[in-house]
């Protein structure tokens, strides 16, 4: 791969009050070019948090960001970057991967208890390098990986992934 091929995630969205952290892997190439978390047109995340939140359906990024905000959630991914071709998980080359500062952000964060992951790779990739890192003063962190939202995640229909997302609101 070439340095053409190299990304950076986003900040974080949280503030003082969020109890929950949902995280990615890394943006889409859709999300990168919109610079919005989630920003692919058929990717389940934001209508599910509409419906867990009662949003309204035509609700702007900024007012997106405000509503998971108002319900004491933040969002982020696990990698800060790494290098991939196209936007699958699949294609991010394992060997080019860096991820967050979770040490500072759990710090700045204290009131988060939960941890819940959008699919299977922000796991792996959390549990193998940033799991190691985080040692007892953490400990307390519970995690569960929910559904992907993502629209290569084909197995579960939005309905199916909404009602296994609702889980989080037991945390709030």
């Amino acid at each position: 791969m070439n340095d053409d091929s190299k990304i950076k995630g986003f900040a974080p969205i949280a503030d003082a009050g969020a109890k929950i952290v949902i995280l990615g892997s890394m943006p889409s190439i859709a999300s990168l070019q919109k610079q919005q978390y989630y920003g692919h047109r058929r990717n389940a995340f934001w209508p599910i948090m509409l419906e867990l939140f009662s949003g309204p359906g035509d609700a702007d990024y900024r007012q997106r960001q405000q509503l998971l905000l108002a319900n004491h959630v933040a969002l982020w991914d696990v990698l800060h970057s790494c290098q991939r071709s196209g936007s699958l998980d699949s294609n991010i080359a394992e060997e080019s991967i860096k991820t967050n500062d979770f040490i500072g952000f759990f710090k700045r964060h204290p009131a988060i208890k939960q941890v819940f992951f959008n699919g299977a790779l922000a796991e792996k990739v959390y549990k193998k390098q940033v799991l190691p890192m985080l040692g007892e003063e953490f400990a307390y962190l519970q995690y569960r990986r929910l559904p992907s939202t993502s629209p290569a995640h084909a197995a579960m229909n939005l309905a199916q992934k909404c009602d296994a997302w609702r889980l989080i609101l037991q945390f709030l």
